[in-house]
């Protein structure tokens, strides 16, 4: 075999290879850099040893140190915990019905409420509880189910319609679509958004009180204790316009809320609704 060819200009001996002309030099790499190339390799198996790295059939391997980043997480959590601790077990006794919200109590449940109602709320009520179609406004005063601190913990902890728990607010509309003709579908379509001020002897008016003044009451004021909306206010959870009334008539309306209360703790549900309670609409 040919011993490679010496490269006039600089000395080096080349890599025996030609590409369109140009060579390529045998120069080795610096030993600063082979050096800190090695100790490189030395650190990481050292890493590999010493901390949690090697995949194995049902974990990894657990490192000489026993470091655990989840462990870390843990600690802290416990750490918060701690020193949280009285105030959740006050949180926990307070009478919610007698809850001064000018007390360091409140101002801690309002602060634990809302990073609360970020991570499980925002996700239907949207990040300002401002709702959206379908999903209440928290921060109006307009309350299905009642807007006091207690009746909004209640509703946070049963939930609304739901299969899960027995004490869950329950109500049904009926699809009207299956009850009255079309004709009365449409008279009703245009009663409703002139209830304020309706001729309760039209045959809207008629029409109404034999079909849905039993739940919305007389005049459509609505009746908390069966979660019946008040029709005669400008406020409408699934809109207000023609078609989507249509829509809600025909179809009925069966909107579902899960049970906080099996999925979060005491002290978070009294401090989620506190928080909503303080937003501006709570009663």
């Amino acid at each position: 075999m040919d011993e490679p060819r010496v490269d006039d200009l600089t000395g080096r001996p080349t890599m025996g290879h030609e590409f369109d002309g140009i060579e390529e030099l045998n120069t080795p790499m610096p030993r600063w850099w082979l050096w800190t190339f090695y100790l490189t390799i030395i650190w990481g198996i050292g890493y590999t040893i010493a901390f949690p790295a090697w995949p194995m059939i049902s974990g990894a391997t657990k490192g000489l140190l026993g470091y655990s980043t989840r462990g870390e997480v843990s600690a802290d959590i416990a750490a918060h915990e701690a020193s949280n601790a009285a105030l959740v077990a006050d949180l926990n006794a307070v009478d919610l019905t007698e809850f001064d919200p000018q007390s360091d109590l409140h101002r801690y449940a309002v602060a634990r409420g809302a990073s609360v109602f970020r991570a499980q709320c925002s996700q239907c009520h949207g990040s300002g509880a401002a709702g959206a179609v379908g999903y209440p406004n928290l921060l109006d005063n307009d309350w299905l189910w009642g807007g006091s601190l207690d009746e909004i913990a209640y509703s946070v902890r049963h939930g609304i319609r739901n299969e899960t728990d027995f004490d869950a607010h329950y109500s049904e509309m009926p699809a009207f679509g299956d009850i009255l003709a079309r004709e009365e579908i449409e008279t009703l379509v245009n009663f409703l958004p002139s209830l304020a001020h309706a001729d309760w002897d039209s045959a809207g008016g008629v029409l109404f009180a034999d079909n849905c003044a039993s739940c919305h009451g007389a005049r459509g004021l609505g009746d908390r204790s069966l979660g019946a909306p008040n029709l005669a206010d400008a406020i409408w959870l699934y809109g207000g316009d023609r078609e989507s009334l249509r829509m809600t008539l025909i179809n009925a309306r069966f909107g579902v809320m899960p049970a906080w209360g099996q999925r979060l703790t005491e002290e978070d549900v009294r401090a989620v609704s506190t928080y909503v309670h303080s937003l501006g609409g709570g009663e």
